[in-house]
């Protein structure tokens, strides 16, 4: 945050409203200057015992298009963090948010013109303000200005501190869909960030529950973009898509029924299916850009996943080269792929021809692995609680017996 430090008698705010209005008559001359900068210095004065800060802001921001043009980058600094510096002033919350708006407005009004620089000075103002809500609305100034600027690499670093922002901000539902689907048209045009932007789709869609089918509609394209999104996605290989209402009005949606039965094949069937899919829909498939080997692969190790979690831990190796549609030789082959992402830990008995799992991930984490995890919980409770009882009844039988043996010493 920039630190106002005073460097003269003269109020700093009166400073850059002499400065500025001389700056912005120097071209009429002095006749016509000096009594324009009296004027607009006793105005700026009136404001300031009166304590009117809102008007001192309008008073200052007027010539602020001027300043960008005719003044150096380290003067317009200067100046708005002096601009910026009145709502710490104001006594009232609604007040300090009028301020914070008619100051984002100016500085955001030609974005494409020192782009970086005005997006600095709205961070400035973004820590001077006090009231969580206020320092919402500067951000998602931020945001826009970023995008219009073409300067978003400034403010991408900003999202990985969304989670503690949000706890501070405490906005409603609408705000927060606004601020995510900002936030992931940011980040769509930035290829290294496929994850952000898959997850930030994800918290948008998570927002919609219970609303009528007309609000609902308005996230039909988004639902689009992040299904196609896990699915282009080499190395995503779970998702709790199917739950969203968002994307559930796809089901029967006349546009994107198959799109939803992409998701549907991806996330609960095997690789024959989605074969079977795109021999009847390759056409589809190539118009958002999916590439049919590279769902293949994707297929191959989601229905092996599957396979791990449906045969009691052992795995033939015929089932899985039927599974896969593979040759014989590349069986373990694609067994080392599932274990280099991380998607099962297992071993391979050649002698036997099976695999061992121990350990698969879920595709969908809904209701029904929850209720798994919970069973499995209580399943291990009971074993501890069983090992601990064994214990102690052993412990009680080990001291009784060398009781007894100190009775017979005697």
């Amino acid at each position: 945050m920039t630190t106002l430090v005073p460097t003269s008698e003269e109020d700093p705010a009166l400073s850059v409203v002499r400065y500025t209005a001389e700056i912005s008559w120097a071209d009429a001359g002095p006749e016509v200057a000096e009594p324009q900068v009296t004027r607009l210095c006793m105005e700026a004065q009136e404001c300031m015992v009166r304590g009117r800060w809102l008007d001192l802001a309008s008073l200052m921001l007027t010539s602020a298009d001027l300043m960008f043009s005719k003044a150096s980058d380290k003067d317009l600094e200067c100046i708005f963090t002096v601009i910026c510096n009145l709502v710490t002033k104001s006594e009232s919350p609604d007040e300090a948010l009028e301020m914070a708006k008619f100051i984002s407005a100016k500085i955001t009004q030609q974005p494409n013109d020192k782009a970086a620089l005005r997006l600095k000075i709205l961070f400035n103002l973004y820590n001077l303000l006090e009231n969580p809500y206020s320092r919402f609305y500067v951000y998602m100034k931020a945001l826009n200005l970023a995008v219009n600027g073409k300067v978003t690499e400034h403010i991408i670093p900003s999202f990985k501190m969304m989670d503690s922002f949000l706890k501070e901000w405490n906005i409603g539902i609408l705000d927060q869909r606004a601020l995510y689907l900002n936030i992931s048209n940011i980040l769509k045009e930035n290829k290294s960030l496929g994850k952000d932007y898959f997850k930030f789709l994800t918290k948008y869609l998570a927002t919609f529950s219970g609303e009528d089918a007309y609000t609902m509609s308005e996230a039909k394209e988004e639902a689009v973009r992040t299904i196609m999104e896990f699915v282009r996605a080499p190395d995503m290989f779970q998702c709790d898509l199917l739950d969203m209402p968002a994307v559930g009005q796809l089901e029967k949606d006349a546009k994107y029924a198959l799109v939803y039965q992409l998701l549907k094949i991806f996330l609960t069937q095997r690789l024959d299916a989605y074969l079977d899919f795109h021999a009847a829909n390759s056409t589809l498939l190539k118009s958002y850009g999916l590439v049919h080997e590279d769902c293949i692969t994707k297929m191959r190790l989601m229905s092996l996943v599957d396979l791990g979690s449906d045969e009691s831990c052992q795995i033939p190796y015929s089932l899985i080269k039927d599974t896969l549609r593979i040759d014989d030789d590349e069986v373990e082959l694609w067994v080392v792929k599932a274990i280099t992402v991380k998607l099962m830990d297992c071993k391979m008995d050649q002698m036997n021809q099976v695999v061992l799992v121990s350990r698969c991930s879920e595709r969908v984490f809904g209701q029904q692995q929850w209720q798994n995890l919970r069973s499995k919980l209580l399943t291990w409770r009971g074993n501890i609680a069983n090992v601990i009882n064994t214990i102690q009844a052993n412990k009680i039988s080990e001291d009784g017996s060398q009781a007894m043996q100190g009775l017979t010493i005697r």
